[in-house]
């Protein structure tokens, strides 16, 4: 179905003050990384976890276990799975009652990879196909999106930064639920400006300038 009002997802946090900081940006969901290769990689419990917007586990090629323990020990309330995610461990956690997101790269042929996990996940993330699952900071074409129908609903990442806006705005597409913001929002990895997420919401939400 078509989704009107845009989620604002920010992806790849770890430090307390800057959680704290973003949070009050007024993001709907909030991404920790659980992936060692990450730059962001979270490896403890920071000091403080968002209470006002839902806490989203990102998980590359996971293990059942493994996710269950980080969705208790952080008390997540999304999960967002890369690489081998196979549509039954994603359904066997939308059982559980958690919002499943599944990131899928924008190739030529990412139209043929969705059709299975259709019923099975709340969400697409539709990102810039890279060795390193997200955060790359680069674009992929969007105007490729045009091929997905639906019916599952989706996230645009890759590459969105405030330089990004006016495109970003002028992107329409039926299934578009919301967007993800990431590298191109930080000062460093990990570290957010937690203006430039202010003003972007601000902007998608009021279309304010």
């Amino acid at each position: 179905m078509p989704c009107p009002m845009k989620l604002i997802k920010v992806c790849g946090m770890r430090n307390a003050e800057n959680i704290r900081a973003v949070e009050q940006a007024g993001p709907d969901w909030m991404g920790f990384i659980f992936y060692e290769p990450s730059p962001r990689y979270v490896a403890e419990m920071p000091a403080y976890m968002p209470q006002q917007c839902k806490r989203v586990g990102v998980f590359v090629h996971p293990q059942f276990r493994d996710v269950v323990e980080k969705v208790k020990a952080f008390g997540l309330q999304v999960v967002q799975f890369h690489g081998t995610a196979s549509p039954y461990m994603c359904d066997t956690f939308k059982q559980r009652g958690l919002t499943v997101i599944r990131a899928l790269p924008v190739t030529e042929s990412f139209v043929a990879d969705t059709a299975e996990y259709t019923g099975k996940i709340d969400y697409f993330l539709f990102d810039t196909p890279t060795l390193k699952f997200g955060g790359s900071g680069r674009r992929y074409n969007w105007n490729l999106l045009q091929r997905y129908t639906g019916p599952t609903p989706f996230l645009l990442s890759g590459g969105l930064s405030p330089q990004s806006i006016n495109d970003i705005k002028t992107f329409k597409h039926k299934y578009l639920a919301g967007y993800d913001l990431n590298s191109g929002f930080e000062t460093a990895p990990a570290m957010k400006d937690a203006a430039a997420i202010a003003n972007f919401i601000n902007i998608i939400h009021n279309g304010n300038e």
